[in-house]
């Protein structure tokens, strides 16, 4: 089966491009800015399912261009949809954490009410929502702090700043799972082919990283793996202030999608040393 995916240098598209079967396209091939182009790549490649793990991710950008972060995160894979919808092709849509409001210490269901914080949350929020009007076979994947070797990441991030300070704040107050894009396009992949095999499998799940941390927390491991001394303190959110609003309350709770696909929460620990390993930073 051949899978369409739309995405081509984002963390978990160039993880996608490993596996078989999946072809991978970039804004030369369908503007995500273009929600017909998106549905007229979809109609003439005819691909046996699709795979959108393309977005707007610019969290804090998406408060002053939350038009454009509509487009991208809803029409387009609203058109998706429907295209795949009149083909009787399976989608599967990658969605985000940021879709909750964040209160609280429970981990959020499938099920839960959202409520979305910011412009990105609420372009993400909208295009849930346009899949799911679409009526046709799809899994939205809801994940949440992605992280690999590629592009731009919480561990890339904090390996640069790391090496160059003795001390970083980090915020503590924010608990979620990290998630490798490796295993999140793993995940993807085999949704993909069991919705084309059994579409009762339609519906929202979440997918993260075990166990629950915070950002500290991670940072901590992080340079515990990579063996770098740079010493981390805590601190709330509201020491660091940014543009769009973050949820503080992160947790979900993956148990649907491992009774339903039988795929489990991954260990991020073990996913922080493959990512180390890649990028040559292991200590």
């Amino acid at each position: 089966m051949t899978i369409l995916v739309f995405g081509e240098t984002g963390q978990v598209a160039r993880e996608l491009a490993l596996l078989d079967g999946t072809k991978c396209v970039g804004r030369a091939g369908a503007d995500l800015a273009s929600p017909e182009a998106c549905a007229a790549l979809i109609k003439a490649e005819r691909p046996g399912a699709v795979i959108n793990a393309a977005a707007f991710t610019a969290v804090d950008k998406a408060e002053s261009d939350e038009a454009l972060a509509t487009v991208v995160n809803a029409d387009s894979p609203g058109a998706m949809a429907r295209a795949c919808a009149d083909l009787g092709i399976p989608l599967v849509h990658i969605s985000t954490d940021y879709v909750f409001e964040g209160g609280g210490t429970r981990p959020w269901t499938a099920d839960d009410q959202t409520g979305p914080l910011s412009a990105y949350g609420r372009s993400k929020c909208a295009g849930e929502e346009a899949v799911r009007a679409a009526g046709g076979t799809h899994a939205i994947l809801r994940t949440s702090w992605v992280v690999s070797a590629h592009g731009n990441n919480f561990v890339k991030t904090m390996l640069r700043l790391g090496a160059e300070r003795d001390v970083l704040t980090i915020v503590a107050d924010q608990i979620g799972g990290p998630t490798g894009a490796r295993e999140i396009a793993a995940a993807c992949h085999s949704i993909a082919g069991q919705l084309a095999a059994d579409p009762e499998k339609t519906g929202t799940y979440h997918f993260s990283g075990a166990p629950d941390c915070s950002w500290a927390d991670f940072a901590r491991a992080i340079f515990d793996k990579a063996g770098v001394s740079c010493e981390v303190r805590d601190i709330p959110s509201s020491d660091y202030p940014t543009p769009a609003v973050r949820p503080l309350n992160s947790r979900m709770d993956c148990s649907e999608t491992e009774r339903r696909f039988g795929i489990s929460r991954p260990d991020w620990q073990a996913t922080l040393t493959h990512i180390l390993k890649d990028i040559g930073a292991s200590g």
